[in-house]
């Protein structure tokens, strides 16, 4: 039975040249085998810019520079909800799989094409509509 609050995640919006950087899940996890843009669920008493921080280090091995929230939404997947808190980062280095996973540049009109979460189709519209300036760190 599904828990009544939403794990709550924290995800990495990167862009370099009209492209976005996704990871793909792996196996023995939640939609194993999705394209996800990178981040993970918070822990307890870690606010959602900690949260990205360090799950970036930890999965990607780079650290980022945690700019502003461009969409929160929430989805309910069978037996699970999630709260998705999506932000505009740059990194600070240059990112390495460090779990196994797969990671790609994406162009922006392709990300539609990808086998991404159903939680993220709002994200993909407004990047997918918007040039990369409507995201910018500082805005």
């Amino acid at each position: 039975m599904a828990s009544s609050e939403p794990l709550v995640v924290a995800a990495a919006v990167v862009e370099r040249d009209d492209t976005c950087l996704l990871t793909r899940r792996l196996e023995g996890t939640h939609l194993a085998g999705r394209w996800e843009f990178p981040g993970g669920k918070c822990e307890p008493g870690e606010t959602l810019e900690e949260c990205l921080r360090r799950e970036m280090l930890e999965e990607l091995g780079v650290n980022v520079h945690v700019g502003r929230e461009i969409l929160v939404t929430r989805y309910a997947y069978p037996g699970r909800a999630v709260e998705l808190h999506f932000f505009r980062c740059d990194l600070q280095g240059a990112a390495h799989p460090r779990e196994g996973q797969e990671m790609r540049w994406v162009p922006r009109a392709d990300l539609s094409t990808l086998d991404l979460p159903e939680a993220d189709a709002e994200l993909i519209t407004l990047l997918e509509k918007r040039g990369h300036s409507s995201f910018s760190s500082d805005g």
